[in-house]
């Protein structure tokens, strides 16, 4: 007489998992959320709030310091947030990748500063409509991508010291933002309104799913408001 295989009882235990596992919920498993990620998180939100709090109730003073002071603020309380990825998988010092990468931003302050000195003759037309080509050229995405990918971005760039980490994020999020900031600065003269409307279009770009979509999705709405604007 031939022996069965598998022998009943594997059988019947075999049978059992596979109920065990038809009966567990497909889909993926909650992640549990440390106190460390909780700690950071809150510290990054708490960051960008007090820079928005101290933005709206700062009157800066004539000259570049005055203004430097009052762009490292508007920075800080829009670009914040888009860092949270590196944030929260970065290993070193999060405050010293922080100041390097708000340290980019704030060198950045000297162009506008000059661009708002010398009344630039740009037409608001024209700042949409160069924004909008931008938003939808292939640097605004090759720059987008190292911004949405912050592991291989630590990868990459894994010898770097916390400063000199958010040195070169800032860097690459400067080639990302640049089009959106000039809307900010010569089409919307820096307005609160519109500097929270553009954190918004910056976060979800950077740190939201579907960000590439989404900056296309602008850039043709930039396009389509530099038509209106010229027409009307």
């Amino acid at each position: 007489m031939e022996a069965s295989w598998p022998p009943p009882g594997g059988t019947l235990r075999a049978k059992a998992v596979g109920q065990e596992q038809m009966l567990e919920p497909r889909g993926p498993r909650p992640v549990a959320i440390d106190r460390a990620t909780i700690i950071a998180v809150a510290a990054l939100v708490a960051a960008s709030a007090v820079a928005w709090m101290a933005l709206v109730t700062y009157e800066p003073p004539m000259g570049f310091l005055g203004f430097t002071a009052g762009w490292s603020l508007m920075m800080a309380a829009m670009m914040l947030p888009s860092i949270a990825p590196l944030w929260l998988l970065s290993r070193g010092s999060r405050v010293g990748m922080a100041a390097g990468y708000l340290a980019v931003w704030s060198v950045v302050g000297m162009v506008p500063y000059v661009a708002m000195e010398r009344a630039m003759g740009l037409t608001v037309p024209v700042v949409l409509g160069v924004a909008g080509v931008y938003e939808l050229s292939p640097l605004k995405s090759a720059c987008l991508r190292r911004c949405r990918n912050p592991a291989t971005f630590l990868m990459d760039h894994y010898r770097s010291g916390a400063v000199r980490l958010g040195v070169e994020h800032g860097i690459w999020c400067l080639g990302c933002c640049v089009g959106l900031m000039a809307v900010l600065v010569l089409a919307a003269s820096m307005q609160l309104v519109w500097a929270i409307m553009i954190a918004a279009a910056v976060f979800v770009q950077k740190a939201l799913p579907h960000g590439e979509v989404s900056a296309r999705l602008i850039g043709i709405g930039l396009l389509v408001a530099a038509a209106v604007v010229a027409l009307t």
